[in-house]
């Protein structure tokens, strides 16, 4: 094959056709990457039109560079918190830590605010690039032979070289690689959480809570015994969202997320720092999101390897990690990346490929989420105080760091050499994941099922 320099390329070989479900941000990451790399996309989504919705979400630097690449800099950056330090207190009010926030990480600039306006500017981009976006697209079915991938798209069906099933936690994609139901499990913990405008709530009238929104934007925080909260303002004061992260057993089903109940949301912190009742009460309204949890899946890519999902689909993350969205955006980039290289004729091995380099650090990734939120709400007051470093927050190059791009090129050659020396195998967990044993279970059925 004829390769157009270090993109590999080729210079007469047909584009990689791509058909992507759900246009959230793994959707988005991937048909914006796979754009700029020279793909034919189609990018399905169920709803009929784009809602600016939702409240606070966090991009870490390692999602930051892929931004800057893409030139959306100038696009996100006003619409961003802008944070100087993380204020941490003890739930009676004692401060722990006053750790300094640097707007710039490994090279790069982290990302946050409100979910639905950086979505926007995602999903406009990818328009802009000349993503086939179509809304109002309800995906019925997924198929898959030696050849071509697709779906059934309100009663067509559509052919295309892959399948990337980026509909998140409820995903049919999903269901699709694995060949049964994956039903999620309550992870004993929900999350209240709300998004408003500091004038109209008065929050900057009141002592308690003035500080968030008097000197440009602030981040605060207080931990206790299986409970954390955390509030930050945005847009130099004009908005202020929170957080409050607390046991809950309720069992789950599909739907997870409805309306809060403020009464419910003041007692968990009825004997706390009288500050923290200042800032939650001043929300018109909340919402109560029970954390779903699923072990790691025995795979993310379908038999013939025309089928991946990616995302929340794949791997959903606690909101602790903060890199639940920063890795959809890795996944998105590295499919390209990999198809790129491949092109249509060996567009299965990109997708193996996919899954081989990102499989161990996904799941190291995931695993942050866990030990933050261990570390938080087991924290003893008295050692937090005297070591704030044990409760601080973890910003670490290898995390943080990476260049997702750069990596799947690098990558790329090493996983299809293992894969075409060994053939392919199902990526092992980190060493001492706790999952371990509940995974290999998983894969033995998965397994079982495919012969």
């Amino acid at each position: 094959m004829v390769t157009n320099g270090a993109n590999g390329a080729s210079k007469d070989e047909r584009p990689v056709k791509i058909i992507i479900v759900g246009a959230g941000f793994a959707g988005l990451a991937c048909a914006i990457e796979s754009r700029l790399k020279g793909h034919d996309v189609i990018l399905l989504e169920k709803f009929p039109a784009l809602k600016v919705l939702g409240d606070i979400i966090s991009f870490g630097p390692n999602a930051g560079r892929i931004f800057e690449r893409w030139g959306l800099h100038d696009k996100i950056w006003p619409l961003c918190t802008h944070l100087k330090t993380f204020h941490l207190h003890t739930w009676k009010g004692e401060l722990i830590t006053a750790q300094p926030l640097n707007a710039k990480e490994f090279g790069s600039y982290s990302y946050n605010g409100h979910r639905g306006e950086l979505h926007k500017v995602l999903f406009d981009h990818a328009i802009e690039l000349g993503t086939d976006m179509r809304l109002g697209s309800d995906v019925t079915e997924y198929w898959e032979d030696e050849h071509a991938a697709g779906v059934v798209c309100n009663g067509e069906r559509l052919t295309a070289d892959v399948v990337i099933g980026a509909d998140g936690v409820r995903s049919k994609a999903r269901e699709m690689v694995l060949g049964y139901f994956d039903k999620p499990k309550p992870s004993g913990y929900a999350i209240y959480r709300a998004w408003f405008n500091a004038k109209e709530s008065g929050i900057g009238e009141d002592p308690l809570s003035d500080y968030l929104v008097k000197d440009g934007d602030a981040f605060y925080g207080w931990i206790g015994k299986d409970v954390h909260m955390l509030t930050s303002s945005s847009k130099g004061g004009k908005d202020v969202s929170w957080v409050i992260t607390h046991k809950d057993t309720a069992d789950i089903e599909e739907s997870w997320s409805f309306p809060g109940k403020m009464e419910d949301v003041l007692k968990i912190v009825e004997d706390w720092d009288p500050r923290c009742a200042a800032i939650l009460s001043k929300a018109p309204s909340c919402v109560d999101w029970k954390l779903v949890y699923r072990d790691p899946l025995p795979t993310w890519i379908s038999k013939k390897a025309r089928i991946a999902v990616i995302g929340d689909a794949a791997h959903p993350f606690l909101p602790t990690s903060i890199q639940g969205a920063s890795q959809a955006l890795e996944d998105g980039v590295t499919v390209a990346v990999n198809l790129k290289i491949s092109g249509p004729d060996q567009a299965p091995l990109a997708i193996q490929a996919f899954e081989y380099i990102r499989y161990q650090r996904v799941r190291q990734a995931q695993r942050t989420g866990e030990t933050n939120r261990d570390k938080w709400h087991q924290a003893d007051d008295k050692k937090a105080v005297e070591d704030p470093d044990s409760v601080a927050l973890n910003r670490e190059e290898w995390l943080l760091g990476h260049d997702a791009e750069k990596h799947a090129w690098e990558a790329y050659p090493e996983a299809v050499k293992e894969i075409k020396e060994h053939g392919y195998h199902l990526p092992a967990l980190p060493e001492g994941d706790v999952a371990a044993e509940r995974v290999a279970k998983a894969r033995e059925e998965y397994l079982a099922r495919a012969i």
